[in-house]
C-alpha cells in the first residue's frame, strides 16, 4: 500500500500564512473543545455534553462524539500541527453543522446587544475560513506534519 496519500495530506510549505490561520483556529477552538471533553472553562465534560449534544440537541450519538471529538482533537492538531488539514476539515464540518442546524434562523450577527433569540453564525464562517485556509495551505511553518514531511523525505 503506497503512503502517497498519507504524504498529500501532511505535506505543507514553511508558510508563515499558514502557521497563523492553524494556530488562531486551534486557540480559539481548544476551549471549547476543552468545555466539551473536560468540563474545563465552565463547560459540561464528555458526558454532560453528549447529554446535551443526544437528548436535548437530537444529534445521533456517533454525530455528536464526532463533533465533540473533532473540537477538542483537531485543536490539539492544529496547535502542534498534526494532521492540521483533518484537523481543520473536522473543525469546518461541525461548524457548517451548528450553522444549518442551530444558527441559521439566528441571521448573521452574533447576539452582542442581547436583542435576539440566539446568536447568528457569523463567528462560524470565520472558524470555517480558517479552516478552509488550513486545508488548502497544510499545517506550515512549524507544524509537526512539516517535520514528519522533511524527515520522511530525507530519509529516502
Amino acid at each position: 500500500m503506497s503512503s502517497d496519500w498519507m504524504q498529500r495530506i501532511l505535506a505543507t510549505p514553511h508558510d508563515g500564512a499558514a502557521l497563523v490561520c492553524r494556530l488562531t483556529l486551534g486557540l480559539v477552538f481548544f476551549p471549547h473543545g476543552a468545555q466539551l471533553v473536560l468540563g474545563w472553562f465552565g463547560g459540561r465534560g464528555f458526558m454532560g455534553s453528549m447529554h446535551l449534544f443526544t437528548h436535548d440537541m437530537r444529534i445521533p450519538a456517533v454525530f455528536a462524539g464526532l463533533a465533540i471529538a473533532g473540537q477538542f482533537l483537531g485543536a490539539l492538531g492544529l496547535l502542534v500541527g498534526l494532521l492540521g488539514r483533518v484537523a481543520a476539515f473536522a473543525i469546518a464540518m461541525t461548524m457548517a453543522v451548528a450553522i444549518a442546524n442551530v444558527h441559521w434562523p439566528n441571521g448573521f450577527f452574533m447576539n452582542w446587544f442581547g436583542t435576539q433569540k440566539g446568536e447568528g453564525f457569523e463567528y462560524h464562517l470565520l472558524a470555517i475560513g480558517l479552516a478552509i485556509a488550513v486545508m488548502i495551505r497544510g499545517s506550515g511553518a512549524l507544524s509537526l506534519d512539516r517535520w514528519l514531511t522533511l524527515n520522511r523525505l530525507s530519509a529516502r
